[in-house]
């Protein structure tokens, strides 16, 4: 059985990466989710072992230590976010393809990693004022949190060359169409 590739989305926090890849899985496109491993803890409605794998510091470091980790990031002081390698490969093995919802120097750590095994997608948002107005709009952060969250979306901006396709999400059902005509395409090389 031949290996599943790797599709990496990666935009920064309200871009819409993660309804572009939501959309994906519902597609007939022999797609598996990669789920992360991160030591924030769950948001109201997130699952252990669905949104995430939701880890305790102790423990990420730990696997750290034992290389357990594609790739991983201390994304906010004190919270980690990874890609458990152990993931990746059970659902490569299946002949599936993986896709990836991670933050912009994850997208490029795994591109690294894997090489042509997998198609890097950078999710770009119309403008930052685009950008504050759906993280205002999720009402799921403090005005602080928000601020962060810009800050760092205007450094990850700076990452988008580094990929091997930009989406800009305008429009949801563009956006939609572009994302399976890529993915498609790759997976069908």
């Amino acid at each position: 059985m031949k290996k599943g590739k790797l599709i990496i989305f990666s935009a920064p926090s309200g871009s819409g990466k993660t309804t572009i890849v939501k959309h994906l899985l519902s597609q007939d496109l022999n797609l598996e989710f990669s789920i992360s491993a991160t030591s924030r803890a769950p948001r109201h409605t997130e699952e252990d072992g669905k949104d995430y794998y939701f880890l305790s510091n102790d423990d990420f470091k730990s696997r750290i230590e034992k290389e357990a980790f594609l790739e991983w990031e201390e994304v906010y002081a004190g919270t980690y976010y990874g890609t458990l390698l152990s993931e990746v490969e059970r659902i490569r093995n299946k002949g599936q393809h993986v896709l990836f919802d991670v933050d912009v120097v994850g997208g490029v750590n795994i591109k690294k990693y894997y090489g042509d095994e997998a198609l890097s997608i950078f999710v770009k948002p119309p403008s930052v004022e685009e950008l504050r107005n759906r993280l205002v709009g999720r009402s799921t952060d403090s005005e602080e949190v928000i601020q962060k969250r810009i800050d760092k979306a205007e450094y990850e901006l700076g990452f988008e060359s580094k990929f091997d396709y930009v989406l800009i999400n305008d429009q949801l059902d563009v956006a939609f169409a572009d994302a399976e005509k890529v993915v498609k395409k790759f997976t069908q090389e």
